[in-house]
């Protein structure tokens, strides 16, 4: 049986860092789960369905958005 599973990939870079995921084991960090998450959202647009689907029952001229 072959073996697909990917051992490493890039992210964009961010602040002029390269940033690159590899599973190779050895020490590891919560933090790159953040930068999966947000790759994949990219891909697929989960937000941006889940905004469309959700109502926000809050009054909308007290909310400040962060852009």
């Amino acid at each position: 049986m072959p073996n697909c599973t990917q051992q490493s990939f890039s992210f964009p870079p961010l602040k002029r860092r390269k940033i690159e995921a590899e599973f190779s084991g050895g020490d590891i960090t919560s933090d790159g789960g953040v930068l999966l998450l947000r790759e994949v959202d990219k891909k697929l647009g989960l937000l941006k369905a889940i905004d469309q689907v959700l109502t926000d029952p809050r009054d909308q001229d007290q909310i400040k958005t962060l852009n």
